[in-house]
């Protein structure tokens, strides 16, 4: 499965919780707070300052790379 920018950061999560560290990265680190339970990639890039398309890229290579092993 890819990740789209318009995908709720919890089920990203929930996808594979090791994409929890392009997150971080980003300083999204209220990942267990309540808006990460509603909060797309694109609203949450928003509100960081940080590039979504980047984000998404760096979450699915990782994710391909995860199918892969």
């Amino acid at each position: 499965m890819r990740v789209t920018k318009d995908m709720i950061i919890r089920d990203v999560l929930e996808m594979n919780p090791g994409t929890a560290q392009f997150l971080l990265n980003i300083g999204m680190h209220c990942l267990g707070c309540p808006s990460a339970s509603g909060e797309s990639l694109e609203e949450a890039c928003m509100v960081h300052g940080a590039d979504v398309n980047k984000l998404i890229d760096d979450i699915n290579s990782f994710l391909e790379q995860e199918e892969n092993k």
